[in-house]
C-alpha cells in the first residue's frame, strides 16, 4: 500500500470510551492485530501477599523473556505510522495502561458470564460467539478466565494492522498479548504451559496455594473514517486453550 494512501482526518479525541470506562486517567491500548510468533516477556515482577490470621507473607513472582527484535521494529513502525497519519497523540505507554484495565474488567465480566454487560466493550458478533462458547465451560476454567489488575505479570504487543475496506473505511487494529496468574483450579494436562508455570505458596504449616501463568490474546480494534466515534472495541478474545 503506497504510503500517501495512509491519510487521515485528525482526531483530538483519541482516548476511546472503552478506555474512559476503566481508568480516570487518560489511558489509551496497546497495540496487535495479526497472530505471530510474539516474543516472551521482559522482566517484571509482583509481589503477592496472603494473610492468616497475624501473619502477613509477601510472595515475588519473576517472569522473564526474551523479545522478539523482528516484531518489536515491525510494531514501532506501525506505532509511527499510527502518529503521523491516524492520531498525533498516540502513546503507546498509556495504550498499554489502557489495556491492561479493559482486559481485567472484560475477562471478570466473562468469568460471571455476564454478557449483556459486555455490550459497547465487545463486538456484538463476538459476544454471541463468547456466550456459547462459555456455556460449554466447566466452573474451573470460568474462574480461569478473570484476570485481577494485580495479577496481569505482563504486557505486550503482538501485531498492528492498518487498513480499508472496499468502501474506504479506516482502521487500526491491535492484537494484545497477557500474561496473568490465577488460582483457579486446573488439571495439569488442560492448559498448555501450567505444569511449568505452577507457584505454590505458603510455608510455615500453612497450606500451600498453587497459581498458575496464563496466557490471553485480546485484539482491539478502531475505525478512523472521518464522523465515526473513536472508540475502541474488542473484536478477538482467547485464552490459552480456555477460550479458542
Amino acid at each position: 500500500m503506497a504510503l500517501p494512501l495512509l491519510r487521515c482526518y485528525s482526531c483530538n479525541r483519541h482516548f476511546s470510551i472503552l478506555i474512559r470506562c476503566f481508568t480516570s486517567k487518560p489511558l489509551l491500548l496497546n497495540q496487535s492485530r495479526r497472530l505471530a510468533p510474539v516474543a516472551s516477556v521482559v522482566c517484571d515482577v509482583r509481589s503477592y501477599s496472603s494473610e492468616r490470621g497475624k501473619h502477613k507473607k509477601n510472595q515475588k513472582v519473576v517472569v522473564v523473556g526474551i523479545p522478539n527484535p523482528f516484531i518489536w521494529f515491525r510494531t514501532r513502525i506501525y506505532f509511527f505510522l499510527i502518529r503521523s497519519y491516524f492520531d498525533k497523540e498516540f502513546n503507546i505507554e498509556e495504550f498499554t495502561e489502557g489495556a491492561k484495565q479493559a482486559f481485567s474488567h472484560v475477562s471478570g465480566l466473562l468469568s460471571q458470564c455476564q454478557f449483556e454487560a459486555l455490550g459497547g466493550l465487545v463486538a456484538k458478533d463476538l459476544i454471541g460467539k463468547l456466550e456459547d462458547k462459555c456455556a460449554h465451560l466447566p466452573l474451573s476454567h470460568q474462574r480461569a478466565l478473570s484476570a485481577e489488575s494485580d495479577a496481569i505479570m505482563f504486557t505486550t504487543t503482538g501485531d498492528v494492522g492498518i487498513y480499508y475496506d472496499d468502501s474506504g473505511r479506516k482502521f487500526v487494529s491491535i492484537l494484545m498479548r497477557f500474561w496473568y496468574m490465577t488460582s483457579a483450579r486446573l488439571p495439569d494436562d488442560t492448559v498448555e504451559g501450567a505444569r511449568i508455570f505452577q507457584v505454590a505458596f505458603g510455608g510455615n504449616g500453612d497450606r500451600p496455594e498453587t497459581k498458575r501463568l496464563l496466557t490471553a490474546n485480546y485484539e482491539f480494534q478502531r475505525e478512523f473514517t472521518q464522523g465515526v466515534t473513536p472508540d475502541w472495541i474488542i473484536t478477538r478474545i482467547e485464552h490459552s486453550k480456555l477460550l479458542n
